[in-house]
């Protein structure tokens, strides 16, 4: 989680608005940027839900035997269509964290599933790619600053167009089932 947007969300969360839920069923999909925390909101909504999470970059990665940096850097088709391949895959009502390029290259295999965008600011996203050298780079041709800020933009635009959940309205229906006699 961005912790800029911390406070933004907890105001957010308390006052009124739309709280939609997931049917029962159906695939839940965390989306967003690289770094925006998907992974790491995984297993709390997973807690919200009663649902146990999966990380399709690890599955794809135990289920593959290979590298998510060097199959990324090596054969992008190919893994974009393995990704692809595997949320499909999986069985329906299923709470899964897809990774930063998903919601960018495959917006229509999210039809019908309860996508839920994990918001992350530039500015977190920049400090957390450039420190963290695992992640696999997409656009090796340009310095590390442009690539981040060339992909965020890109991909900020194109997320724009996919229909998503806001985590707002999503945990505010939460805390409202939660108060609820």
């Amino acid at each position: 989680m961005d912790p800029r947007l911390a406070p933004t969300l907890r105001e957010a969360v308390a006052r009124p608005g739309p709280t939609p839920r997931p049917a029962a069923g159906q695939t839940v999909v965390l989306c967003g940027h690289r770094s925006a925390g998907k992974s790491t909101l995984l297993p709390r909504v997973g807690g919200l839900l009663a649902r146990r999470g999966l990380d399709l970059d690890t599955h794809l990665e135990q289920t593959h035997g290979r590298p998510l940096r060097k199959w990324v850097a090596e054969a992008p088709t190919e893994f974009r269509a393995a990704e692809r391949r595997a949320l499909l895959e999986l069985p329906s009502g299923t709470l899964v964290a897809v990774g930063g390029g998903f919601l960018s290259h495959h917006p229509d295999a999210l039809e019908g599933m309860f996508t839920l965008l994990i918001p992350v600011t530039f500015e977190t996203y920049r400090e957390r790619l450039l420190h963290d050298r695992t992640r696999p780079r997409l656009r090796p041709g340009l310095s590390l600053e442009e690539e981040l800020s060339s992909v965020f933009q890109e991909r900020e635009a194109l997320h724009a167009r996919v229909p998503t959940i806001a985590l707002v309205d999503f945990l505010r229906g939460c805390l409202h089932l939660e108060e609820s006699p």
